[in-house]
């Protein structure tokens, strides 16, 4: 398989693998200093964005569904819920349409905690992006879908724990 050229200068692949990583570390510390103010462990954070993210999109979670996407067991997922349960973020409820399906639902404290912690980035990153017109969010969009379905199909492709 023949190289791509890769452009040169100040927008080549590896400056934009540098800005990428230096994106994440600067998400994760954001995350992290909210996490710490509010008690909550990474785990409950992410786990609360996959129910979020599904919710928007109309599906439900099961469980079993929140421990595939956060690579938990059983038993870890279990405890994770039952701390976010106590905690009023999530509920667990049998679904409607297959009693023995059981489906994540989150709570209006977990909206109003995510309202008050990521609302002022939200904020501050749609300031930024003002200068951006729309042929010009297109490609950025298109570059972040890229991305990152370039990660999961690289992290797929690690060998496994030894």
């Amino acid at each position: 398989m023949a190289s791509q050229k890769q452009p040169a200068g100040e927008h080549g692949d590896d400056v934009l693998v540098r800005k990428l990583r230096r994106l994440t570390v600067e998400n994760d510390r954001f995350a992290e200093v909210l996490r710490e103010a509010h008690g909550m462990h990474r785990t409950d954070l992410n786990a609360v964005a996959v129910v979020m993210d599904a919710t928007r999109t109309g599906r439900s979670v099961s469980p079993r569904e929140l421990a595939e996407a956060l690579h938990l067991s059983a038993s870890a997922t279990t405890a994770l819920l039952d701390r976010l349960e106590a905690a009023g973020h999530v509920r667990r409820e049998r679904s409607a349409t297959d009693r023995r399906r059981v489906e994540l639902h989150v709570e209006e404290p977990a909206l109003e905690l995510g309202r008050l912690l990521f609302a002022p980035l939200g904020e501050e990153l749609a300031k930024a992006w003002t200068e951006f017109g729309d042929e010009e969010r297109r490609i950025i969009d298109r570059f972040l879908t890229v991305t990152i379905e370039a990660t999961v199909r690289t992290k797929k492709a690690l060998p496994p724990k030894p």
